[in-house]
């Protein structure tokens, strides 16, 4: 049972990637959806890192001593001032680590 399911999502998977991806397919996707799209990237990410930064232990923690909080706000600073993903990563992974 559990390799069926297993094989059905990845058939899944591959067959909603391959109408997309595969150009001799006339399948095209207008401009307000495409530019719908560019909220996925930011939202993916977004349920991706705030459960890791504010809910620890199985409680939300939203208080200033909390390290993930502190690394995600310099983190976000250095982002938006430096423009360069390598020293926003490597600042604010090495503040964590001092911090924590």
């Amino acid at each position: 049972m559990s390799w069926l399911t297993l094989l059905a999502m990845a058939a899944l998977v591959f067959i909603s990637r391959y109408i997309f991806l595969e150009p001799k397919l006339p399948i095209r996707l207008g401009p307000k959806i495409l530019h719908f799209l560019h909220y996925t990237g930011p939202a993916v990410l977004t349920a991706i890192w705030a459960p890791i930064v504010f809910h620890q232990n199985g409680e939300l923690n939203l208080e200033i001593n909390n390290p993930y909080f502190i690394a995600a706000i310099v983190a976000t600073i250095l982002a938006i001032t430096t423009r360069n993903v390598l020293i926003s990563t490597v600042f604010s992974m090495a503040l964590f680590f001092m911090i924590k």
